[in-house]
């Protein structure tokens, strides 16, 4: 072989491997920015404790994209938030991400995980401390949906919360509660219609038919929301968090009832 076809050779392997680097690097980040974003909100069922096997480590879509803990968009993958790293796991928002990609084939589509396990929602008002973890869930909320709005336009909200509210004591004055986050939340996104999409509590906790019968009401006293049913989705051990499967399917619920929404708004 004379020296200039093993320079040609040379050449072309070079390039086939920057490629491979290229394409192994968009794997796990990207510089594209989502032009539709939607926020996760609310304590751990959102938040995720699903296990996180191979099926689910795998899980992806290269058009969703996520918001993660440093403030950049990059490839969506399970575990989505970071509240509590040593239990966070599969949760709805990656199986909601995806099915909302499939709607808007033109679009990346941008998740920003908000939420914090354990947090009552009077820990998502304006300064408040939640020590477990150590942070302000609605101010931290703020700085980044402010960030993430620098690359895109908020599309919907969703939300899941209710487990640590659900008692005699707090239930009456929970939908209350949720209309005035609502009613910030819609502020801070710019859009006074923003579509908010609540998931219902899990029904295999009897504890948790005290926010769900509560959560009934919500459409009616706030427009443009809707609900995701739990029905027939199962738990962790626990007794308090979804499976994986469950997890998902809930997700997918979101999703549904988010594109329904969303119908609505165009028509009016």
């Amino acid at each position: 072989m004379n020296f200039k076809m093993n320079k040609i050779i040379k050449s072309i392997v070079f390039f086939m491997m920057l490629t491979a680097n290229t394409i192994i690097g968009f794997s796990q980040t990207s510089k594209e920015a989502p032009t539709d974003i939607y926020l996760l909100i609310g304590q751990s069922n959102m938040a995720g404790r699903g296990l996180i096997t191979e099926q689910y480590a795998n899980e992806q879509d290269p058009r969703v994209l996520m918001f993660n803990q440093q403030n950049q968009w990059v490839i969506a993958k399970h575990p989505l938030h970071f509240d509590k790293p040593k239990v966070v796991g599969v949760g709805p928002g990656l199986s909601f991400g995806i099915e909302m990609a499939k709607g808007s084939k033109k679009h990346m589509i941008g998740l920003v995980p908000c939420a914090v396990g354990g947090t009552g929602i009077d820990k998502w008002k304006e300064g408040a401390y939640d020590s477990a973890t150590k942070t302000h869930p609605f101010d931290d909320m703020v700085i980044r949906i402010n960030e993430a709005m620098k690359t895109g336009t908020v599309k919907g909200i969703i939300w899941h919360q209710g487990e640590t509210d659900s008692n005699p004591l707090l239930a009456p004055s929970y939908i209350s509660k949720l209309k005035t986050l609502i009613e910030k939340l819609r502020v801070l996104v710019n859009d006074p219609k923003s579509p908010f999409v609540a998931g219902k509590l899990g029904g295999f906790k009897e504890a948790n038919s005290l926010i769900n019968i509560e959560l009934e009401n919500l459409p009616n006293k706030v427009p443009y929301t809707s609900l995701a049913t739990s029905e027939g989705l199962v738990p962790n051990p626990d007794i308090t968090h979804f499976d994986s499967p469950s997890a998902e399917l809930l997700g997918k619920r979101f999703a549904e009832k988010m594109k329904l929404l969303q119908k609505e708004l165009k028509k009016k």
